[in-house]
């Protein structure tokens, strides 16, 4: 197991960051018709997805952590459905669809094992300050 030292060193950081990445390559071939709409939200939402990562990491508590990173999770959301817009307008193919919801699915599935691991260290913790 290797010691995390860093948000960065999160495997749900390091997937949601790639899939940011993929989304404001996605963002930028939209219409320019899109550019202050559905651009613009899925930028935001892309942004959000990793933001809320690192700065419940930065928290040090688990409960605003695990806060932080359901709103990552919502932001996922958020993305998924600007996707069925995506697919919806033809702006994407159903290949590229399937490839960019199957990556949200595989980061939601870490992100959701993040989430279980950091309420399970709480409840370590907890069990420990019962004296």
């Amino acid at each position: 197991m290797r010691e995390i030292k860093s948000f960065e060193d999160l495997e749900a950081y390091k997937l949601a960051r790639a899939f940011r990445k993929r989304i404001y390559e996605l963002a930028s071939k939209l219409p320019k018709d899109e550019q202050y709409n559905l651009n613009s939200q899925m930028r935001r939402a892309a942004v959000s997805l990793t933001n809320n990562i690192a700065e419940g990491y930065g928290r040090y508590h688990y409960q605003e952590n695990i806060q932080f990173c359901r709103q990552s999770r919502g932001s996922l959301y958020e993305l998924l459905d600007d996707l069925n817009v995506c697919l919806d307008e033809h702006y994407i193919s159903e290949e590229e669809y399937l490839s960019y919801r199957n990556d949200a699915f595989h980061l939601l599935k870490v992100l959701n094992a993040y989430i279980s691991r950091t309420e399970e260290l709480q409840q370590d913790y907890k069990k420990t300050m019962i004296v």
